[in-house]
C-alpha cells in the first residue's frame, strides 16, 4: 500500500487528487496540507487538512502530490528533497534554473521527483505527436485555452510542446508580420521558433491545439480536457512509479515508455 500525502488538499485540484487516491485500491491517503483550509476534513475520509508539511512526516507518507502554485511548490519540492519523500508535481511555471536546482537536490536525496506539465494521457500524446510532426512542416503555432483562474501564461504544457517541437526541427519559416496593430497579437515566442497564444476563458478547463502548415496542407493536433478527473490516471501512475526513476524526471513520457 502506497502512503500518499497531498499538498493543496483543500483546493480544486488537490481535492480531486485526494478523491482519486481514496478510490485507488493500492493507495492510502494519509495526510493533506493546505494552510488556507487547515482544520477541514477531506471529503469521505477522516483525514484532517494540516497547515504545514510536518503532517507528512507524522503520517509516514511515501510520496506527496503537489498541485498548488509555483511559489508554494518551489518550497514544497525543496522540503520533500530534504526529508527524503518522493514527490509528484503537476504545478507549472518553473524556470529552467528551478529544474536545474531540483535535479541537483534529488541527486543527493533518498527520494525522487516527477514534474509534469500535464498528467492527461491525451495531452502527453499530443505533445509527442507534435514533436514527430515538427520536422515535416515549416510553420507552426500553438493555441492554448485555460480557465480564468490560471495565473501563468503560456501554460506549462504549451511551453513544453513548443520546446520539444523546436528541438525536433531547426528549420522554421520567418514570421512575415511587419506591422503590429495591437501589441501581443502574434502571441509569445518560445525558443525563438514557435508562437504561442494564450486564452483565459471562464467555463474552460484546459485545451490546446497545435497547428502546423506547409505547402498545400495543414495539420491540427488538439486535446481538450472537460473535467479534472482526466488528470488522475496519470497522477496515480506517477504516484505508483516515481520511486523507480532516480532523481528528477521531467514529463510523464518516461513512465509511459518504461
Amino acid at each position: 500500500m502506497i502512503r500518499v500525502g497531498v499538498f493543496g488538499g483543500g483546493g480544486r485540484m488537490g481535492a480531486t487528487v485526494c478523491e482519486a487516491v481514496l478510490a485507488a485500491p493500492d493507495c492510502e491517503l494519509v495526510a493533506a496540507v493546505d494552510p488556507f483550509h487547515a482544520g477541514e476534513t477531506v471529503a469521505d475520509s477522516d483525514v484532517v487538512i494540516a497547515k504545514d508539511p510536518t503532517a507528512f512526516l507524522e503520517s509516514e507518507a511515501d510520496v506527496t502530490v503537489d498541485f498548488t502554485v509555483v511559489d508554494a511548490a518551489r518550497e514544497n519540492i525543496r522540503w520533500c528533497a530534504a526529508h527524503d519523500i518522493h514527490t509528484v508535481v503537476g504545478t507549472t511555471g518553473f524556470s529552467v534554473d528551478d529544474l536545474d536546482e531540483y535535479a541537483e537536490l534529488f541527486t543527493h536525496s533518498q527520494a525522487n521527483a516527477l514534474i509534469a506539465a500535464n498528467f492527461a494521457i491525451g495531452a502527453v500524446l499530443m505533445m509527442r505527436f507534435a514533436e514527430l510532426a515538427a520536422p515535416w512542416f515549416e510553420t507552426a503555432e500553438i493555441l492554448e485555452l485555460h480557465h480564468d483562474r490560471k495565473i501563468d501564461a503560456p501554460s506549462g504544457t504549451a511551453v513544453a510542446t513548443a520546446r520539444r517541437m523546436a528541438a525536433a526541427s531547426q528549420e522554421w519559416a520567418a514570421d512575415p508580420t511587419n506591422t503590429i496593430v495591437a501589441e501581443g497579437a502574434r502571441g509569445g515566442i518560445v525558443e525563438d521558433a514557435i508562437h504561442v497564444h494564450s486564452v483565459r476563458l471562464r467555463g474552460v478547463i484546459a485545451s490546446q491545439e497545435v497547428m502546423l502548415g506547409t505547402t498545400g496542407q495543414t495539420l491540427s493536433i488538439r486535446h481538450d480536457t472537460f473535467d479534472r478527473s482526466s488528470f488522475m490516471p496519470g497522477v496515480l501512475l506517477g504516484v505508483r512509479r516515481v520511486g523507480e526513476f532516480d532523481g528528477l524526471t521531467i514529463g510523464l513520457d518516461a513512465l509511459l515508455d518504461a
